[in-house]
Order: structure tokens, then C-alpha cells, then sequence
């Protein structure tokens, strides 16, 4: 590995995985793409691992939570939800300056561009339905079962959410952007009214954060586990259904593209699949696309933070932050009716 590409000392890992796993050399890659926590390949004594940890240098409370991300996995290891399979977690700070867990490293195709370019008509449509069941897998496991009662508090999730969010967005730095401020002062004043339903949530449940099998459309591993609280499903289905409401230039979505010609689902399709399959919810509503929206902005304006203190892990980070406006002006117009949803 290149000198200065790792962000800890690859030494350090290695005397520790001679430790638990015996005699071996150390073959580390870092993986380009991720804007959040630092993730490596690691082979190591004929084991094929992923290494997750959260960037060196001083972080938001609460955010980068690796632990979090290893107790849902190990939890849903034993169900049909399609996750990596945790191999352990450090929670000490001496080997690496940071925690971090290694989980298996899976091998499949993950697509960042939502318009799956190479992809025929079939291969799109397949691709986009895998990823509506994998969702709907996912919100039909039962926390309380799967010893995840406590992963967050159930009840009023939006209400909490945009709190939550709105502060980061009012704490940051960064220059105003008057569309988020609007939205956050709408989305409270138009929650929807709580019908119950508690799910894993996985937060950032998106086409580049799922491993499909390398030869049929099916989710094999949901990664990036970093959000993942309880939560309302549809947040995570509204959040899932933003590529049709950004362009191919605003983090690769679909808005714009002939749909059809290219074989990707309308999004009342592939809503439709996901009810089929998931536990009884209400309709999906403006609202939950403009809370996704919002949030996703929110996210910008924390990697575009990060980047200006030097401790954003993509290394893009600076170029993806003027998305903050534009997905804020997205929400904006959908609220106001200008945008069909």
C-alpha cells in the first residue's frame, strides 16, 4: 500500500491480526468512494476482510459509531436480511488510534450510478426490484427478536430527526442556504401522524450502498451500516426513492433519463414492490421525500466540513458540496407542487 494512504500504521494491524489469527502477512488496500468512515480490504492468513473505522482527528458526538454498525450486523447474521457477517470489534484505541471491526468481505457488483449504465433494460429492472426486496427484508425484521429493542427510541422519528438534523445543519460553518433553512422550519410543521411502526432503519439505504450478486439481481450484502437506528421504514423508503428526484450530475440520480427506454421502474413501481413484500405502513408522502432530501443535504454540508478540516475520507469531498443547495432546492420544489413525486 502507498505510504501515507492508510490513515493508521498498517504495522500496528498486522502485529494485532498475528495475534488472533497466527502467522501471515498483511495485504491492506484502502476503498476508494466512501465520504464517511475510512474502509479497507484486508487479506490476511487466506482471510478476505473488510476493515471499518472512523476518521483520525476530532469527529461530531455520536457520529462514525463503528460499534453500532458491528451489533446490527452481528444481530442480523442470523436472518434472511442480506448483511456481511462481522468477524470481531476493537473498541481500543492503542492498535489502530481509533476502533474498528473487520466483517467478510463479499464479492459481487456494487453500482454507484443509478442510471447502471452497461446494464440491458432487464438487467436495470431486476437490478431496481433486488434492491425494493432487500428493503423490504430488511423492515420485516423484528428488532425486539434479534436482541435490538434498544437500538434507538421507537416513536416519533421524524420529530427527532429533523431536531437532530437541523442542529447539525444550524452548528456547521458552512455558508447559509436559505432552502434548507426553509426546510427545516416546513418539515416540522408537517409531520405526519405517527402511526407506530418501528423498524431497523438503516438510514442511507441507497443503490451504492448495496452488493449485488455478480451475475443475478439480487442484494447479497446492504453495507454501510453507519446510520442505522429504529426508526420510521418509510424514511428509508423515501430516502431510497431519490435518485427519481435528482439529476445524473447530483450524486448520479435519474431525474431526466428515459425511464422507460432504459428499462429502470417508475418509482410508483418500485414503491409498489416494496409494499408487497413489507409489513403494512402508510403511504408513502411528500413529506418522507423532502425529509430525505433534506437530510441527505445536511450530510453534504457535514463531508464539505470535514473537508475543510482536512478529515473528510473521500477524497471528493470538497467537489460534492455544493449538492447541499441543490438537493435542498429539490425538496423545495417538490413541497411547493412544482415537482411531480
Amino acid at each position: 500500500m502507498a505510504a501515507g494512504a492508510a490513515d493508521f500504521e498498517p504495522a500496528a494491524l498486522e502485529s494485532f491480526l498475528r495475534d488472533r489469527f497466527g502467522a501471515g502477512d498483511l495485504v491492506l488496500q484502502r476503498i476508494a468512494g466512501g465520504q464517511s468512515n475510512p474502509t479497507y480490504y484486508v487479506d490476511f492468513a487466506g482471510r478476505r476482510m473488510v476493515l471499518r473505522k472512523p476518521p483520525s482527528g476530532p469527529l461530531l458526538r455520536g457520529a462514525h459509531a463503528v460499534d453500532r454498525e458491528f451489533r446490527v450486523m452481528q444481530a442480523l447474521a442470523a436472518t434472511e436480511v442480506p448483511a456481511p457477517r462481522p468477524v470481531l470489534f476493537h473498541d481500543d484505541t492503542e492498535v489502530l488510534g481509533t476502533p474498528f471491526y473487520l466483517m467478510e468481505r463479499l464479492q459481487g457488483r456494487v453500482f454507484h450510478d443509478a442510471a447502471l449504465p452497461g446494464l440491458s433494460a432487464d438487467e436495470r429492472r431486476g437490478i431496481y426490484l433486488g434492491m425494493a426486496d432487500a428493503l423490504a427484508k430488511l423492515h420485516a425484521a423484528r428488532p425486539e427478536k434479534l436482541g435490538l429493542a434498544d437500538f434507538g427510541r421507537p416513536g416519533n422519528y421524524f420529530e427527532r430527526q429533523i431536531a437532530r438534523w437541523t442542529k447539525q445543519w444550524r452548528d456547521s460553518p458552512s455558508e447559509r442556504i436559505a432552502d434548507l433553512d426553509a426546510l427545516a422550519d416546513w418539515l416540522p410543521a408537517h409531520l405526519p401522524e405517527d402511526d407506530g411502526q418501528v423498524s431497523i432503519a438503516h438510514g442511507d439505504f441507497r443503490l451504492g450502498n448495496l452488493m449485488f450478486h455478480a451475475e443475478r439481481p439480487e442484494v447479497i450484502g446492504i453495507l454501510d451500516w453507519e446510520l442505522s437506528t429504529l426508526g420510521h421504514p418509510l424514511a428509508d423508503l423515501g430516502f431510497c426513492c431519490m435518485p427519481w428526484h435528482t439529476a445524473p450530475d447530483e450524486y448520479g440520480g435519474i431525474l431526466g433519463l428515459d425511464h422507460a427506454a432504459l428499462g429502470i421502474p417508475s418509482q410508483r413501481d418500485f414503491v409498489g414492490r416494496y409494499f408487497a413484500a413489507a409489513p403494512p405502513t402508510a403511504e408513502l408522502r411528500p413529506f418522507h421525500l423532502a425529509f430525505a432530501l433534506f437530510r441527505f443535504a445536511v450530510i453534504f454540508v457535514g463531508i464539505a466540513d470535514r473537508a475543510r478540516s482536512g478529515t473528510a475520507a473521500g477524497a471528493d469531498a470538497g467537489a460534492i458540496a455544493p449538492l447541499a443547495g441543490r438537493f435542498a432546492a429539490r425538496a423545495i420544489e417538490i413541497i411547493d407542487g412544482r415537482r411531480a413525486w
